[in-house]
């Protein structure tokens, strides 16, 4: 999964600061030129197609809960915490 969420920033030209892809859930941080309700939508379409193509999940089987965390990073601080959190706090990304 993290190698769809690196190439779906790469083709929409969004800097992707970190990610951490666990067993029940994904953090991301990215700066990027839409709303993040928009950009956590894309991750979770993009990362779906990726999951059924692979087959891990069958075409009617729900793959993400409602929802998900979405954040403004309004400064560098704020970034470098969240690029941190992510980082260091999460454990041993699974890719």
């Amino acid at each position: 999964m993290r190698k769809a969420i690196s190439r779906h920033c790469d083709i929409r030209e969004w800097t992707l600061h970190a990610a951490n892809v666990r067993t029940n859930h994904v953090h991301v941080v990215v700066s990027c030129d839409v709303h993040p309700r928009q950009a956590l939508d894309q991750f979770k379409a993009w990362c779906t197609r990726r999951l059924r193509e692979a087959g891990h999940f069958a075409a009617d089987q729900p793959v993400w809960t409602a929802g998900g965390s979405r954040r403004w990073l309004w400064d560098s601080d704020s970034l470098r915490r969240a690029i941190d959190y992510v980082s260091e706090y999460q454990g041993n990304d699974l890719r």
